[in-house]
């Protein structure tokens, strides 16, 4: 399955799980992040990033080197319950 698709599933299911109030603040949050021009320097498909070192779930530090020899990574990152 595409991410796209995935994505736009799970905006879909999330109409009838989160309150249009907190919708509406989460819309407004994400507006306000766009309009501060972040997005003008946030990383896009296909750019290199330096080697990283990241703790795992269970508090051991993995890299982003050794990783990247058993194949693509993807990194994703876990911002909490809104």
């Amino acid at each position: 399955m595409l991410l796209a698709k995935k994505l736009q599933e799970i905006r879909d299911e999330s109409k009838d799980k989160i309150p249009e109030e907190t919708r509406s603040l989460m819309k407004k949050a994400t507006n306000e992040l766009r309009d501060s021009g972040i997005m003008d320097t946030a990383l896009q498909e296909g750019d290199i990033i330096p080697p990283f070192e990241l703790p795992n779930s269970n508090g051991m530090m993995i890299s982003s080197q050794e990783l990247l020899k058993k194949g693509n990574v993807v990194v994703t990152f876990y911002r909490g319950v809104w």
